[in-house]
This record gives C-alpha cells, structure tokens and sequence, in this order.
C-alpha cells in the first residue's frame, strides 16, 4: 500500500504546479528588470506599471515584484538583452521566438543545438518576421497555415523543448 496516501497525491501535483509558477514568475521577473531600468525604477511610468499588473494578475507575490524592480535599477545588476530569433519549423510554420536574456551567445547557441536536434536550422533576421504583423506587444500571423497531420506531433515536441528554455519569453507561430 505504500505510496497510495493523499499526501503523496498532493505533494506530486503541488510540485507540478509550483513548478509552472515559478516558470511564469521568473519570465516576469525578467521583464520587470528590464522595464525597472528604463524608468529608472520609477514605479508611476506606464511600461513599468503595466508588466506590474500583468504579474499580479499572474498571482506574482508583492515582495517577487518589488525585488525585480530593485533589481533592474541596480548598478551590478546583468544587462538584459531583448533579442528575436526566426526560424521554420515542421510544416513550414513561421516561428518567431522572442528572448530576454543576459547572455546572447548563450542563448543563441541553445536555441541552435534545440533546433538542430529536430533537423531545423535558424533564419536569418526578416526570413519569417514577414509572416506576422506587430500589435502592441505581440504578433499576430497574418497568413495563418493548417498543419499536415504527420507533422502535428514534432510541432507540439517543439513548442514544448522552447517553452522549457529559461530566457524565451514568448513563441509566436502561424499556425491556424
């Protein structure tokens, strides 16, 4: 009978979950660092204030917030780095994959050896942005594309591996 109490059940999931949040919660982080440093740490600035919101409508802790915020305006903190790679995947689908990260040659490297594992390779700069059209903060596919059935499984092992990569922020695709 061993292994079948509730509290076994329980701690498995919580993990699961707080897992998830912790994923969310340091993609938040990141983003109010970066937004901290361009306002100067000036919580009334609207770029700020806005990803704020964001994370407390996440259920991001006050003390998670406040830290990031510190954390973007002090002086040995790492620079932050915005960066957008492109890249064809299964099918054919545009992807755009939108970074934050401290070290670019890092982050280029993973999401090259990521690919290369699928037999996918980076685009250059423009190759698939022209698939999307920029629409405030996201980007919205302009052709969207259905997905062969055969290619339906590699696509969701794919989203999976770069939603699992710390420094991406969001994956964009156009896929129908």
């Amino acid at each position: 009978m061993s292994g079948h109490n509730k509290w076994s059940k329980i701690k498995h999931k919580k993990a699961i979950t707080d897992g998830k949040r912790s994923k969310v919660f340091s993609k938040y982080a990141k983003l109010i660092a970066v937004a901290s440093k361009a306002a100067g740490g000036d919580i009334t600035d609207p770029g700020l204030r806005a990803v704020i919101e964001n994370a407390k409508s996440e259920s991001m802790p006050k003390d998670n917030i406040e830290r990031a915020v510190a954390k973007g305006v002090d002086k040995d903190a790492a620079d932050l780095e915005a960066i957008t790679y492109e890249f064809y995947g299964p099918g054919g689908l545009a992807f755009l994959v939108e970074t934050l990260t401290d070290n670019r040659n890092r982050t280029a490297q993973e999401i090259k050896h990521l690919l290369s594992k699928r037999g996918l390779s980076l685009g250059e700069p423009g190759s698939a942005a022209w698939a999307f059209e920029k629409q405030g903060m996201e980007w919205i596919p302009k052709n969207p594309m259905d997905l062969p059935t055969e290619s339906l499984e590699s696509f969701e092992a794919l989203l999976e591996a770069l939603e699992e990569q710390d420094d991406i922020q969001d994956v964009y695709h156009n896929k129908s």
